[in-house]
């Protein structure tokens, strides 16, 4: 958990496809119920896939 933020995954930004695979996971996140979202994080040059705290399947339904 950072900054009330579950990481539930890790690209590097460099990647031949950019940000693409962190979208595709995210989406498969969403459709399973999960709020999940892509941010960049400039510090370590990855896109992160982030579930913000407080947010479950429930609470986004």
């Amino acid at each position: 958990m950072v900054n009330g933020r579950r990481v539930l995954e890790r690209f590097p930004a460099g990647g031949p496809r950019g940000s693409w695979p962190a979208e595709e996971f995210a989406h498969a996140r969403r459709l399973e119920g999960l709020p999940a979202e892509v941010v960049m994080d400039l510090s370590t040059d990855t896109f992160l896939v982030i579930v913000r705290s407080g947010e479950t399947a429930d609470a986004a339904a």
